[in-house]
């Protein structure tokens, strides 16, 4: 019996990594056992080629890269991570909470093409990690959308106001106006839960945040 995967995913900024972590809390008061996934694995040699990547080793843009080849880089240390630490215990029913995954290609890496291609793009996709990885499919996806400039405040908060310390990603607000766009779509087209963060000036409560997150996860565990 195959277990269970909850993914939090969003753009950078917009409080995954605390929204995971108070939803890994949650989870425990309430005595439900699971493991905590984050992507991508900066602790195994497999995420090699996605650190070259947002440390602009192959370019400072990222719509230099080819998105087939940069969701290979993703993909590649995901399926290392799952098959060397994660595979038996979700074949054997466990409950896994991810803070990004699979779907963190849909939504950058689809940015790089035309929107007329956005629909082919996500079938391969979904082809190569789901079916040719052998990856597990998420039961939910909570996609935590936020407004871009509401998000830079909050990643320059996050730096201490060092610009220099954000990756390719992080630094092109260009890109993650597009990212959001093609974000929202991949919700759309993929049956994402989207939990609005803003109010296109100031984000929400991270506590109200987290109540929205907890309804939405635990209606797929119950």
């Amino acid at each position: 019996m195959n277990g269970k995967l909850i993914v939090i995913e969003g753009l950078d900024g917009s409080g995954k990594a605390t929204q995971t972590a108070l939803l890994c809390e949650h989870l425990k008061k309430m005595g439900i056992a699971f493991e905590k996934l984050s992507y991508p694995n900066y602790d195994s040699p497999s995420s090699a080629l996605v650190k070259m990547y947002l440390g602009g080793e192959l370019s400072h843009d990222p719509n230099d890269i080819n998105p087939y080849a940069a969701a290979a880089f993703y993909a590649v240390d995901r399926c290392a991570d799952y098959i060397k630490y994660h595979r038996n215990k979700y074949e054997n029913g466990a409950l896994f909470v991810s803070d990004r995954y699979a779907t963190s290609n849909a939504v950058y890496q689809t940015s790089k093409l035309p929107k007329s291609e956005w629909r082919a793009y996500l079938n391969w996709l979904d082809d190569l990690e789901y079916s040719k990885l052998g990856v597990p499919r998420p039961d939910i996806v909570i996609y935590l959308d936020m407004d871009v400039g509401v998000s830079q405040k909050l990643l320059s908060y996050r730096y201490g106001g060092d610009e220099t310390k954000k990756d390719i990603h992080e630094a092109n607000v260009g890109f993650l106006e597009k990212c959001r766009e093609t974000a929202l779509y991949a919700a759309d087209v993929l049956g994402w839960t989207v939990i609005r963060c803003d109010d296109g000036v100031s984000p929400r409560s991270v506590d109200d945040i987290a109540e929205a997150v907890a309804n939405a996860a635990c209606g797929v565990i119950e």
